[in-house]
């Protein structure tokens, strides 16, 4: 019997968290789930630990080579058996009505696609907090694409749409051909959606609270290099090459890609700092003289607040 909701878990060294994930996902209520977990090549007992969990409904892809979160999902992708496919990290939760209540929304909607609200859960032990209100999203009702791109503009907020963790119709992404961009070790979620909205797609908003979104502590350092920025700046442009923006979108996207360009450059500039490289920092200042004023802010401050603008981290 196909089940109503195929959940992908790509994992990678993620034995601490990983049977949280998995089982907040079986104990979805009013639905029936598949969970497909796809082991990265683990060095740790992440497969071990999936491959010995007792319900059936729990499916395990080992990958013979490390293929990135993209490529990860990717593969359970191609395994799924279900009407609609929820990705769900390692190292984060799912709520028990959240998909019923997702999938009763896409319905009535006649949505391919459902995002809803995310609850952040610091390590730090610090009180959990809801990333988006709730009444702006009741208004919103439904994302299009230029409310997508425009929620993912680097410095403008501490959280935008791209920790949006969407469920989509499988039928959907089949037909259109929609994968992750496997060359993509950070935003490969936001161009799936930006992609998948460009396509016509509609894209239905349930306000309430369904996704538990674990912050972890980490090196700086290890969250965001520069030479990510420059692979979602390519990312971008192909998507830009394949698919029709309207008026509202391609506004959007301008400044989208003026903000990762501003985002590079201070990635830049701070290398040239810790280099002590003054006259390299000079230049590169010289060459996008906005991305100069993130300076006055401490850099290890503005670091963490780009990082999590980009729902990036490290081991993901």
């Amino acid at each position: 019997m196909q089940p109503d909701v195929s959940f992908i878990i790509a994992a990678y060294n993620a034995e601490a968290t990983l049977r949280r994930a998995i089982d907040s996902a079986l104990a979805q209520r009013s639905v029936s789930v598949e969970v497909i977990v796809v082991d990265d090549c683990s060095s740790d007992a992440t497969l071990a630990l999936a491959r010995s969990h007792a319900d059936h409904r729990v499916r395990v892809l080992p990958l013979k080579a490390n293929r990135g979160p993209g490529g990860a999902r990717n593969a359970g992708l191609d395994a799924a058996r279900g009407r609609w496919v929820a990705v769900l990290d390692s190292d984060d939760a799912v709520l028990p009505d959240r998909l019923a209540a997702m999938i009763s929304r896409a319905e009535r909607s006649d949505a391919q696609m459902v995002v809803d609200n995310i609850e952040v859960i610091r390590e730090d032990g610090a009180q959990p907090e809801v990333m988006f209100p709730g009444g702006y999203l009741e208004k919103l009702a439904e994302l299009s694409l230029a409310d997508f791109i425009g929620g993912n503009i680097v410095f403008e907020s501490a959280f935008n749409f791209g920790y949006m963790k969407p469920i989509f119709s499988r039928r959907y992404l089949d037909e259109r051909g929609l994968r992750y961009d496997e060359d993509l070790r950070i935003g490969e979620d936001y161009i799936l959606l930006a992609s998948a909205l460009a396509r016509g797609g509609r894209c239905t908003v349930e306000p309430a609270v369904g996704y538990a979104y674990h912050v972890r502590s980490g090196s700086i350092s290890r969250v965001l290099e520069h030479h990510h920025v420059e692979a979602m700046e390519r990312a971008d442009a192909a998507f830009e090459a394949s698919n029709p923006l309207d008026p509202q979108a391609r506004k959007a996207f301008t400044r989208r890609a003026r903000s990762l360009r501003q985002a590079a450059t201070f990635l830049s500039l701070v290398e040239h700092i810790k280099q002590r490289s003054p006259l390299k920092a000079m230049r590169t200042a010289l060459g996008d003289p906005a991305a100069v004023r993130h300076l006055r802010m401490p850099i290890a401050v503005r670091l963490r607040r780009v990082a999590r603008q980009f729902a990036y981290r490290a081991g993901k």
